[in-house]
């Protein structure tokens, strides 16, 4: 066996300590990994379980709640059925009269229609006769026109042609004398030329013959000058080499300085004209300048003017902006206030259609109630000229008749209830003031006490004031009131029975 020290375990390093504590690391992480899979597992079979379950208990509630609106809306069907049959009777009513009034209309409509139609047809016939008139009269100015125009074109082209046939027998004529003058002057030059050609011949051959004579002479000279020249060309050979390449150079210098010299010129010429051309330019430039600043000068002023009608524009238009909104908002406002105002109306009418007698339904627009007598008495009392003004207004109103016949009615069925109410009150007041004295009567308390009453007697004597004595009556004065002692009558028969 081995040794009891040698089963003690070394010491780590601390690398081994890192990959340990690196090891128990990551298996902590593959555990908390596995365990967050199966609870993420585990969460999603229940999510499941419960969307699946939701879903049947939800297709459950829908199918009840199904069937409880399919109940409540029968019956809210059944409610409209009953009031759209009674207002499609209504107003079945009211189109049958307004097809009837729109079938009376319709045949003042054709009857006017055609009388119209007649005397527009008429209208057109006359207009067509004047437009026929019309046209005659700018034809035959037309024609005489083209007269006058042809005759006039044919006057001018005569006078162009036999103006252009002179032309050209001028320009043929001047065609010829110049050709004329130019022959002769060729001629003439053609003579000149040749008489200076055999004087000069004449010439060169005189000095021929003189310089053949000097060179019989000078032979001998030449014959020397021939040696001289031969050693003179041996000697200066390399100097003649170096001024044959100078003279042509300075013959290519010279005709480049010819050449410069003709672009000078010509550079000249063109500069000379150019500067015509400135001068020329400067002047007409000159010209338009002022002509530029006097355009300018108006034109500012009308910029200036156009800015200040801008202005001016502009501030009215923002006026008028600020004027127009206002009316805008005013008028929306009223707008809206027209339109609450109807739909409390509509309402107001849904409300009270439901209130609607049948004979209503049937006949909402009722003739006049006024017999033709009471009419007439209305009419005496109340006379009204019609006018033409008047008669605009009226016409302009006649779509409000059955309107203001509905309100009319509503508005004397509101005075004769305020009427009754009235009564009803005063009726009540009455009452009221009656039951009080009743309950007076019969009851005993401070109140009652407090107050006068003549039925609480006591020890055969009432609470009321005793008359004074009266001084005699003299004649002439009137005669005191008398005062009665009333009992109730519901307290006499208690007491008799």
């Amino acid at each position: 066996m081995p040794k009891k020290g040698k089963k003690a375990k070394m010491p780590l390093s601390d690398e081994e300590q890192l990959l340990l504590f690196q090891q128990k690391m990551l298996a902590e992480e593959e555990m908390a990994k596995k365990k967050e899979r199966l609870l993420s597992q585990f969460l999603k079979d229940k999510l499941a379980k419960e969307e699946h379950n939701s879903v049947l208990n939800l297709n459950k509630i829908n199918t009840q709640w199904r069937t409880v609106l399919r109940e409540v809306k029968t019956r809210e069907l059944h409610k409209d059925i009953e009031i759209l049959s009674q207002t499609f009777e209504r107003v079945v009513d009211c189109k049958d009269s307004v097809i009837k009034s729109l079938a009376r209309d319709l045949s003042e409509a054709e009857e006017q229609y055609a009388h119209a139609l007649r005397s527009h047809l008429h209208n057109i016939d006359q207009l067509l006769a004047l437009q026929r008139c019309r046209l005659n009269l700018l034809e035959e100015s037309y024609n005489t026109e083209l007269e006058a125009l042809t005759k006039e074109f044919e006057t001018e082209r005569k006078t162009i042609i036999d103006q252009h046939e002179k032309e050209i027998h001028y320009l043929q004529d001047v065609f010829m004398a110049m050709e004329q003058n130019y022959i002769d002057s060729e001629y003439e030059s053609k003579l000149e030329f040749q008489s200076m050609w055999d004087d000069l011949k004449n010439k060169n051959l005189e000095k021929k013959h003189f310089l053949r004579l000097q060179l019989e002479n000078i032979v001998d000279l030449w014959r020397r000058f021939q040696e001289a020249l031969k050693n003179y060309t041996d000697a200066t050979e390399d100097q003649k080499i170096a001024f044959e390449t100078l003279k042509v150079k300075d013959e290519k210098s010279s005709k480049e300085i010819e050449a410069q010299m003709k672009k000078i010129q010509r550079l000249q010429d063109a500069i000379i004209i150019l500067k015509s051309k400135i001068l020329v330019h400067s002047r007409e430039s000159e010209e338009q300048n002022q002509y530029i600043r006097k355009d300018k000068e108006l034109i500012l002023a009308q910029l200036r003017k156009f800015k200040a009608q801008r202005t001016q524009a502009r501030e009215l238009s923002q006026e008028n902006l600020v004027k127009l909104t206002m009316e805008s908002n005013a008028t929306l406002k009223a707008l809206r206030k027209i339109v609450d105002k109807g739909e409390k109306i509509l309402k107001l009418a849904e409300i009270c259609r439901k209130f609607e007698t049948e004979e209503e339904k049937v006949l909402p627009f009722y003739s006049s109630v006024l017999t033709p007598e009471e009419q007439e008495k209305i009419e005496e009392i109340y006379p009204e000229e019609l006018t033409e003004e008047l008669a605009k207004v009226i016409v302009n109103y006649t779509g409000m008749e059955n309107f203001w016949k509905r309100y009319n009615k509503v508005k004397l069925e509101q005075l004769s209830l305020q009427y009754r109410h009235a009564q009803l009150l005063e009726i009540n007041g009455k009452l009221r003031e009656m039951l009080k004295q009743y309950l007076d009567g019969i009851s005993v308390s401070d109140e009652v006490l407090s107050q006068l009453n003549p039925l609480f007697i006591v020890n055969h004597r009432s609470n009321l004031p005793q008359p004074l004595p009266t001084p005699t009556t003299q004649p002439g004065d009137k005669p005191p009131p008398t005062t009665y002692n009333i009992i109730e009558a519901a307290h006499v028969i208690s007491h008799i029975l």
